[in-house]
């Protein structure tokens, strides 16, 4: 099997190269027409085992792109949870390929009409993967795609060069190029990569990045699902656990360094609870992992450029005068010689003109803001970009439905952090500035399907009421049976 080599950063040659790729399983996709729900289930069957097969060789190429990785994220989060969703579509792919009746209007269906919807796949889907789970967010949706029946070409990210080779490796070793191939380069590549007519573009990233995304892709009139995240907030509200609230907080904020799309980005508490909130993260991080700058539990920030940018978050809130507090002390805001390590910290009411206010972190910096009135929380929220996602914690059933009927965010969990992204019965996405467009189970599977009506007519056909001419007798009839 053959796939598309590295590309030369050529505009040009770059373009043409993605363009003889999409042709080439256009082609293919045209010529075997619908594919039966054995071969979809064969190509499942074929990235669970590429998965599985190779599951220490992806974590330690996870773990040299980063310089430092938690083993244990690698693992579960970028292979185990991929293989979980892949199963989850193996399962379910012959049911949803089934019609879905709608039923014909009456009299129509009394007299032998047939009307359902049944789920056809696009053709060709581009998916342009992140850094900071390539393997996840690579599979994910691939397995959607795969699932619908279609064909797919990846451009993984520059940012982790090495498992970018290996995916183009491992694809090339299971799969001809008429049925997935790997697209790998820079900038030069990713731009002529969405500027191709595909039949659905899936993106994960950025949101300023999306912007260009979007204007290439309007080219060609390509449909687009975008996963980008934003900042998204967490709630401690009445009733709380504090204990149990702060460390599924801090789980999160300290997984991959905190580079999650879903990671908490900032924290409501009201003032009189702050420092019990200190003194419980203070902890969390010194009985989790103790020293950070040698733990191999606690991962690096992806490279020298977005560690300084999250440190000057930091830096520029202390120089404003707001508190800034370290949960651990052996990593400090200046650079290590040897990996890119940031230590947690939190930022105690930052204004909201600070940038760690105003960008997504995406990082373990944390600003906590205190509150004193669960409407005043609301009015903030709703005065930002939406997020990807909400967190609360509490038992107040009133303010759970304020927030949850009069916010908006992609999803939202009570008591618990990102626990939805690993329910596959439920889609993943964003709303507004988070993104567009879902994916997960059936919902990635009607994304990135065309839903088409089909209609048989029955014994009666109403095309004679509407031929001319038109008479006073027939309106009336029209008039009586339709309304």
């Amino acid at each position: 099997m053959n796939s598309v080599a590295p590309l030369a950063e050529n505009p040009t040659s770059d373009f043409q190269s993605i363009k003889n790729a999409v042709d080439l399983q256009r082609a293919s996709f045209l010529a075997e027409g619908y594919p039966s729900a054995k071969t979809r289930i064969d190509r499942l069957d074929r990235l669970i085992a590429m998965l599985r097969t190779n599951k220490q060789k992806l974590a330690a190429t996870l773990k040299a792109d980063y310089s430092a990785r938690s083993h244990f994220d690698s693992v579960v989060f970028d292979i185990l949870v991929p293989i979980e969703s892949l199963k989850y579509c193996r399962k379910n792919t012959a049911k949803w390929m089934r019609p879905e009746k709608r039923g014909a209007k009456f009299p129509l269906n009394v007299l032998g009409a047939d009307a359902h919807v049944f789920y056809q796949p696009l053709g060709v889907v581009g998916i342009v993967a992140p850094w900071n789970f390539p393997i996840q967010l690579t599979f994910s949706p691939l397995g959607n795609a795969i699932s619908a029946g279609n064909r797919a070409i990846i451009k993984p990210s520059e940012l982790t060069p090495a498992t970018s080779e290996l995916l183009a490796e491992l694809f090339t070793e299971s799969f001809s190029p008429e049925e997935i191939t790997v697209v790998n380069g820079g900038p030069e590549v990713a731009s002529a990569f969405t500027s191709q007519a595909f039949d659905h573009l899936v993106f994960t990233g950025a949101p300023s990045v999306a912007k260009h995304v979007m204007r290439a892709a309007a080219e060609n009139l390509v449909p687009l699902t975008l996963e980008l995240g934003g900042k998204c907030p967490v709630i401690i509200g009445e009733g709380a656990d504090l204990k149990a609230a702060v460390e599924r907080i801090f789980t999160f904020k300290t997984m991959n360094a905190g580079q999650i799309c879903l990671a908490p980005d900032y924290t409501f508490v009201k003032k009189e609870v702050l420092p019990e909130f200190i003194r419980l993260a203070k902890n969390f991080v010194s009985d989790n992992f103790g020293h950070l700058a040698n733990n191999d539990d606690y991962g690096s920030i992806i490279n020298a450029r977005h560690r300084a940018r999250i440190a000057s978050y930091i830096q520029e809130a202390k120089s404003k005068g707001f508190e800034t507090i370290p949960l651990s002390d052996d990593i400090g805001l200046d650079a290590l010689h040897d990996h890119h390590k940031l230590a947690p910290t939190l930022v105690i009411d930052p204004s909201d003109d600070c940038k760690i206010m105003s960008d997504e972190i995406f990082g373990p910096a944390m600003p906590i803001k205190t509150y004193s009135d669960i409407s005043t929380v609301v009015g903030h929220i709703n005065a930002g970009e939406r997020p990807l996602a909400l967190y609360y914690f509490g038992k107040s059933q009133s303010e759970i439905n304020l927030l949850k009927y009069n916010t908006t965010s992609g999803g939202m969990v009570v008591n618990d952090i990102a626990a939805h992204v690993l329910q596959d019965t439920m889609p993943l996405g964003g709303v507004g500035h988070s993104g567009m467009g879902s994916y997960h189970g059936f919902d990635g599977f009607r994304q990135l399907s065309h839903g088409k009506g089909y209609y048989k007519q029955g014994l009666l056909s109403l095309t004679p009421f509407f031929k001319a001419p038109h008479t006073d007798k027939m309106l009336a009839l029209l008039e009586k049976m339709m309304g």
